[in-house]
This record gives structure tokens, C-alpha cells and sequence, in this order.
């Protein structure tokens, strides 16, 4: 057998590996619904698309639709049970219509993670960009900095600042960004590390571009896409946070309602009316699932194509 025969099945191998790859590529930039792990289904991705829709219609539009006031004691018999026709999901120990808290729930919990991953993603990627693209001792001051915060029991500072401010949705929401702010500066450095020598940062510096410029046109618009995909992930958690800080009586105070508030005001009752606790829990742990799956969806996005072996 000659070298050329040996090596005819080796190319053909190298010829069909490219074609699957220029096939995966292709796949990958005209469904992005295909950039996904094998594992999880496409069915479960848009139902939890569709559930984090929803909330957010709700939360937004919540003072529009046709449901009672959610601080209305007395508006139905106490401890009504699910499926009442006058009250959907029942009522509390109070007479307060379930459904309408879980409503305003939703509303507050969308205020307080957007507003922390807002600034947490404005103040957190600004800083960690300054830091690698500067790098040197600017870099090593901002490492230092990130990691004694990141170091810090996260509780017990949340419970140090609601502690010391007036529980309230500013103090909850400043609190929440603040820890925020230490995991989006330590991913925007490690995105612009690599960026500070390429090759259209060495150009704009070369025209004479300031490195505010450059920070902004440049090295800015390339992390932008990872920032916001971890921003589902970073939401997630501070749902999360929230909901403990709510049931341990230090989160937004009554007769405002959240969903930790529901679950801790549920709980003495929970052989008597184990929904009052449930209905509110499910919520919490939907939208924080779906976050997180759709986080995870929104990261392989801002992936290269290369990454995802798993398509196919």
C-alpha cells in the first residue's frame, strides 16, 4: 500500500471533520435557539421564557389589572381555600387576597434585581475594565479590593446594612448592588485582559484615540455581551437574597408584600393552610429556574461558536 493510499482516508477524515464544522457554524448563527447544551430541551428553554414573561407582564402592568387591593384587610373571610370563586388562590390569616400580593410580590421582585444588576453591571464593568486594561498597579489595588469584598460573608453584610439603614426598597436595592458590584468588576476584567493588545486597541492607540475612548469604543462593546448574559444569573441570586432578607423580617416592610414576606407570614400556618406558604415558594423558585436557565442559554450566546460541541 502506498504513503498516498495510507494517507487518502486521514484527509478524507479532515475534509468531512471541517464540512460538520462549517455545519455546526452555520447552525449556530441562524438558530440561536440551537446554542444550547444537548441535555436541556428546547421546550423547557421557552417555558421558562414564557414564565419570566409572564412575571414580567405582571409586574409591570400589575396596577392595571382587575384585582383587589393587596393590603386590604377584611376584603374576603379569612383563610379562604384555593379555587374560592371570589378569591382564586384564597386568602390569608388577614383576608387579603392571595393573588393580588403575589402580583405586587412580583412587581417588587423585579424592581429590586433589576435595579442591582443595573448598577451592579454599570459600576462592577467600568471598574473591572479601568483595572485590565490598565493593569499594573492599578490592577493589582482593584484585585485586592475585589477580593477581600468578594471574600466577606455576603448574609451577614446584607444583614449589616438593613440593619443599620431604615428597611426599605432604596436600602434593600443598594445593598443587593453592592454585592453585585464585586462579581460583574472581577468578569469585565477578565474580558478586557485579553483585549488591552489586540490588534484594533493597538490601532486606535496608534491614531492617537485617549484611553477613555478606547475603553469606551472599543474594549466596552466586546465584554458588553457577557455582562449581560451573567446578569440573569446575577438576578437570580439576588431574588433569592431578597426573599431571605423578607422572611427574616428585614427586607421591604409590610404592608408592601414580597414573596419571602408571604412565605413568613404562611408559615404559623402551615398545617392549617400549607398554600399560603407554597403558592408563594413556587413562584420564587420558577423565576429563579428560569433565570437561571435562560442565564445559561444567554452565556452560550456570547460564546464563540468553537465552544458549543455539544449541537448537533
Amino acid at each position: 500500500m502506498t504513503a498516498q493510499q495510507t494517507d487518502a482516508p486521514a484527509e478524507a477524515r479532515e475534509t468531512v471533520t471541517a464540512s460538520e464544522t462549517a455545519r455546526r457554524r452555520n447552525r449556530w448563527l441562524m438558530n440561536p435557539l440551537d446554542r444550547r447544551p444537548k441535555r436541556r430541551p428546547r421546550a423547557v428553554l421557552l417555558l421558562c421564557m414564557g414564565w419570566l414573561g409572564l412575571v414580567i407582564f405582571v409586574a409591570l402592568t400589575v396596577q392595571w389589572l382587575p384585582l383587589l387591593e393587596y393590603s386590604a384587610v377584611g376584603s374576603g373571610a379569612r383563610l379562604l381555600p384555593f379555587a374560592d370563586p371570589s378569591h382564586i388562590l384564597g386568602t390569608d390569616r388577614l383576608g387579603r387576597d392571595v393573588l393580588a400580593r403575589l402580583a405586587n410580590g412580583a412587581r417588587v421582585s423585579l424592581v429590586v434585581s433589576v435595579s442591582a444588576v443595573i448598577i451592579g453591571m454599570v459600576v462592577g464593568g467600568l471598574l473591572g475594565t479601568v483595572a485590565g486594561y490598565f493593569g499594573g498597579k492599578i490592577d493589582a489595588a482593584f484585585g485586592l479590593v475585589m477580593d477581600s469584598a468578594l471574600a466577606f460573608p455576603p448574609l451577614i453584610l446584607l444583614l449589616a446594612i438593613t440593619t443599620v439603614l431604615t428597611p426599605s426598597l432604596p436600602s434593600l436595592t443598594m445593598a443587593l448592588s453592592i454585592l453585585a458590584v464585586p462579581a460583574f468588576a472581577r468578569l469585565a476584567r477578565a474580558g478586557a485582559l485579553p483585549l488591552r493588545n489586540r490588534e484594533f486597541v493597538v490601532a486606535a492607540r496608534a491614531m492617537g484615540a485617549r484611553d477613555l475612548r478606547i475603553i469606551l469604543r472599543e474594549i466596552v462593546p466586546s465584554i458588553v455581551p457577557a455582562l449581560m448574559a451573567y446578569g440573569f444569573i446575577v438576578a437570580a441570586t439576588v431574588i433569592v437574597a431578597e426573599g431571605s432578607l423578607s422572611f427574616l423580617g428585614l427586607g421591604i416592610p409590610p404592608p408592601t408584600p414580597s414573596w419571602g414576606g408571604m412565605i413568613a407570614d404562611g408559615r404559623s400556618l402551615l398545617a392549617e393552610s400549607p398554600l399560603l406558604v407554597f403558592i408563594p415558594a413556587l413562584a420564587l423558585i420558577l423565576t429563579v429556574h428560569s433565570l437561571n436557565v435562560v442565564g445559561d442559554w444567554a452565556r452560550q450566546l456570547a460564546e464563540p461558536p468553537t465552544a458549543h460541541k455539544g449541537v448537533s
